[in-house]
C-alpha cells in the first residue's frame, strides 16, 4: 500500500483514462499531502474522469478538502464536464461536504 501512513493508505486500480483511488483512513493536515501527491501522478496521465472510494475514510479536514479542490480544478482543465466522483463517504465525511457546499461540486455517490 503506497504511499501510506500509519493514518492513511492509499491504493490505485482502474485504467489511466478512469483510474480508481481508494483511501483508507483519515484525511488531515498531516495526510493530506500523501493524496495530493498520489492525485497528482493520476492527473499527469490526463484521466477522462477519476473515482476516490471513500468508504474507509473515516475524516477530512479543510486541508484534504483543499488537495480534492485541486485535483478537480487539474482534471477540469480544458474539459469542465469531467466527472470526480467520491464513492461511499462515511455520514460525518459527507456531512462536511454538505456544510462546505462542496456537495454539490462533487460526484457523491452513497
Amino acid at each position: 500500500m503506497e504511499p501510506g501512513s500509519p493514518l492513511l493508505t492509499i491504493e490505485r486500480s482502474g485504467e489511466s483514462s478512469d483510474p480508481v483511488i481508494v483511501v483508507r483512513g483519515e484525511l488531515d493536515v498531516s495526510t493530506s499531502p500523501l493524496l495530493r501527491e498520489e492525485l497528482a501522478a493520476v492527473l499527469d496521465d490526463h484521466p477522462a474522469s477519476l473515482t476516490l472510494e471513500f468508504r474507509d475514510v473515516s475524516f477530512v479536514d479543510s486541508s484534504g478538502l483543499g488537495a480534492l479542490i485541486g485535483a478537480l480544478r487539474r482534471l477540469r482543465e480544458g474539459d469542465d464536464r469531467r466527472a470526480l466522483r467520491i464513492l461511499h463517504p462515511q455520514a460525518a465525511v459527507e456531512r462536511v461536504f454538505e456544510i462546505t457546499g462542496l456537495a454539490q461540486v462533487f460526484d457523491l455517490s452513497r
